[in-house]
């Protein structure tokens, strides 16, 4: 990650794990998803690290973090994060903000560590399992992925999932996303989102169970995580409310930095 110092190792369930932490303040983790890693946060950092112990992970075989350890797999990854908050947040319950994959790991570990989540910000991050149709879709574009990179028509693929028609014309936002499936290898990456992405459990049973303030954001109607879904959701929560950001697809931390960066703000707000 730019600019920042050599990161944190963590040994985990999940596998060795790099931590970027940066500031000093409320313990917070950020966590990255699918097709990025933690070098996405960049656009967010500056708004969000006053008052902040930021910890920003790679999650295993993304950025710097190590492989996924033989015969882990979801719950493994959310112990790991569990570690990461009891390794550089010790006794102290951590604001969690999670994009996509980031996000329900996120839920998970509300649910099943209530006092190791003081809040929780899951944006673009449907808790149910992929729908069918597009299921069969992302496993072609996975498919080839795996056997020729991020390249031609696979990479336009993935740039239109992730990225608004707007962002995807930004080179350096383009290769943010370029940079993260490159490091992470075409092999680890398909595997990486087949695994928690295309077969993803489904959480909605958990939401009922989280303690913590969450924050669900979503996007307009033609987002592909729309507000009227999150609200939905939200109601299956006790403490849970719904922030709206327009234009923004998956990769909302690259897509619409600062609008989602002023909704985690005004959320955190609120808490006190």
């Amino acid at each position: 990650m730019a600019g920042a110092v050599e990161p944190v190792e963590i040994d985990t369930a999940a596998g060795v794990l790099a931590v970027h932490v940066f500031g000093a303040g409320r313990p917070t983790i950020l966590w990255h998803g699918l097709y990025a890693d933690g070098s996405s946060w960049g656009y967010l950092l500056s708004a969000l690290l006053p008052g902040r112990h930021l910890l920003v992970p790679d999650a295993p075989d993304w950025g710097r973090s190590g492989a996924l350890r033989r015969g882990a797999g979801w719950t493994e990854v959310v112990d790991a994060a569990d570690r990461i908050a009891e390794d550089l947040a010790p006794g102290t319950p951590v604001d969690w903000v999670g994009v996509g994959w980031g996000g329900r790991i996120g839920l998970e570990l509300a649910a099943r560590f209530p006092r190791r989540v003081r809040s929780l910000v899951a944006a673009m991050a449907d808790p149910g399992p992929m729908p069918e149709d597009e299921r069969r879709r992302v496993r072609a574009v996975l498919r080839r992925l795996r056997i020729v990179g991020p390249v031609g028509g696979v990479g336009r693929s993935i740039m239109a999932d992730q990225l608004s028609a707007a962002s995807a014309a930004e080179p350096q936002t383009v290769g943010a996303i370029l940079d993260a499936l490159l490091l992470a290898g075409r092999r680890r990456a398909a595997a990486s989102a087949m695994r928690f992405d295309v077969l993803r459990p489904d959480l909605t049973a958990l939401l009922p169970r989280i303690a913590a303030p969450v924050l669900l954001v979503a996007g307009d109607a033609a987002s592909p995580w729309p507000a009227a879904r999150a609200e939905t959701v939200a109601a299956l929560s006790p403490f849970a409310r719904v922030a709206t950001v327009p234009e923004s697809r998956t990769q909302i931390a690259l897509d619409r930095p600062e609008a989602f960066a002023a909704a985690v703000r005004a959320f955190w707000s609120s808490l006190e």
